[in-house]
């Protein structure tokens, strides 16, 4: 995974389909639940990102930066919060509206269209080239396609861990893993921990 220092708060802006940093921040603080799902805040100290409706105590205004996207906060280098469980945000209105061709990458995403076939396959299933299909993920979405498959595939089975027994292996096959030793990779790169260790904490 890509990372790095976060973005200005100008070009997240832009990212936010609507919302101004002000906005977001004033939905943080007080844990506005209208406002889950539509962005992601990441506190710069701890590199974790959250929820709006994140039980946490609120961290200073200056060291937070906001995302349109989960895999827009992973792409800028921060980790899933375990207490508000960014899996379970519900779907961000960001990828929805008039953006038809991105909704439309979103739903086969989600239907295991990258677990199965490559970004050419998509970008041909959906009319376009996969350079303009990358232009439409950056602008929209604050990440690639792969990004997004990618945190797709670690919240599936962050949900599995949380919600059911399954044995680590058929996790990782449930979650669109090609392999348990990725899944576990991946996983321990996205949250800092191995997945078995997240179970515990259950």
């Amino acid at each position: 995974m890509k990372t790095g220092s976060p973005e200005s708060d100008s070009v997240v802006r832009d990212r936010l389909m609507g919302l101004d940093v002000a906005e977001c921040e004033r939905a943080r603080v007080r844990r506005d639940r209208r406002y889950d799902g539509r962005f992601f805040s990441g506190v710069r100290t701890t590199r974790i990102y959250c929820r709006p409706v994140c039980p946490v105590k609120p961290a200073l205004g200056r060291n937070v930066s906001f995302f349109p996207t989960a895999a827009a906060a992973e792409v800028a280098g921060f980790r899933p919060c375990l207490r508000c469980r960014p899996e379970t945000a519900p779907f961000s209105p960001a990828w929805l509206g008039s953006r038809t061709t991105v909704d439309r990458a979103m739903r086969l995403i989600r239907n295991g269209a990258l677990d199965r076939e490559g970004v050419e396959r998509l970008a041909e299933r959906l009319g376009i080239g996969t350079r303009h299909l990358d232009r439409l993920f950056q602008r929209h979405v604050g990440a690639s396609p792969l990004q997004v498959a990618r945190t797709m595939r670690v919240q599936r089975a962050k949900r599995l861990l949380d919600e059911t027994s399954l044995p680590m292996a058929e996790v990782a096959e449930r979650a669109g893993f090609a392999s348990l030793r990725r899944f576990n990779a991946v996983f321990a790169e996205v949250y800092g921990r191995p997945p078995s260790q997240v179970r515990g904490r259950g």
